[in-house]
């Protein structure tokens, strides 16, 4: 059975279940500290949080897994100004069907913390630990990069940081065979990375030239890899003043094994 709760101080106050699919639409305005919690009979699933979040392919190894609403502190700017707001809100799951060649890392549900959906990023360093420097933007599928700050300029943000890197988990094994980067370009206050390193946790790692562009730059992995989990680092700045190189997107393009 497929199900959407809305749970407000630990009791359930909105439920729509289904037995293929299911669809909640919930009537009132959201507090600080509601949560959706979803629950499905597969593990690979669509879920959308929000009308104005596009849905999401996420992986549930355990077939359900609770989403905190973005409503506290500097959360929101992530998000279209319209999302999660207002007394109308609708929500949904069904199964995703087929393994199709894709960007398996795309998750415009990803939040930062603990998590029970993949894939998910993370990263040692957040500049500042802002939202809108955080790690999960860079997987949320949006590509505009000519700005930085709020939304749609979210991007994962280094503070400086010479030994910053960043983990991409898809918490399942997936086969891959190339990744694709979109570099933060709000020129000239953003410096970029004139190079960066790529290591899959099959051992493979991978060193690359990448340009001063705004658009993507594709990385071939020298052919298909069997991993759950990689890690991008070893980013070396160019030679200019600004400090701020950063990420817009990464795609790590594959399928499931």
């Amino acid at each position: 059975m497929y199900s959407i709760r809305i749970i407000r101080d630990g009791q359930e106050i909105a439920c729509a279940q289904g037995g293929e699919e299911a669809y909640l639409l919930f009537s009132g305005a959201y507090r600080e500290g509601d949560a959706i919690a979803f629950s499905a009979p597969s593990r690979h699933v669509i879920v959308q949080v929000d009308a104005q979040v596009a849905p999401a392919r996420v992986y549930l190894p355990e077939g359900e897994f609770t989403y905190r609403l973005p409503l506290s502190g500097d959360n929101p700017a992530v998000y279209p100004p319209q999302a999660f707001m207002g007394e109308k809100h609708l929500i949904a799951i069904r199964p995703a069907a087929g393994n199709d060649y894709r960007n398996l890392a795309e998750n415009p549900a990803d939040q930062r913390g603990e998590v029970c959906a993949y894939p998910h990023a993370t990263a040692n360093v957040e500049t500042r630990n802002e939202s809108v420097f955080a790690a999960r933007n860079t997987i949320d599928g949006v590509h505009a990069a000519a700005g930085h700050g709020e939304w749609p300029y979210g991007s994962w943000g280094i503070g400086a940081r010479t030994d910053a890197e960043m983990t991409l988990c898809f918490g399942r094994e997936v086969v891959v065979d190339a990744v694709v980067l979109y570099l933060r370009a709000d020129f000239p206050h953003d410096a970029w990375w004139t190079q960066a390193t790529v290591a899959l946790d099959d051992g493979f790692e991978m060193t690359f030239p990448l340009e001063k562009k705004d658009g993507p730059q594709r990385v071939a992995l020298g052919g298909e890899h069997c991993i759950r989990s990689l890690k991008l680092h070893r980013l070396i700045k160019c030679d200019m003043p600004s400090a701020f190189p950063a990420l817009r997107q990464i795609e790590v393009w594959g399928r499931d094994k």
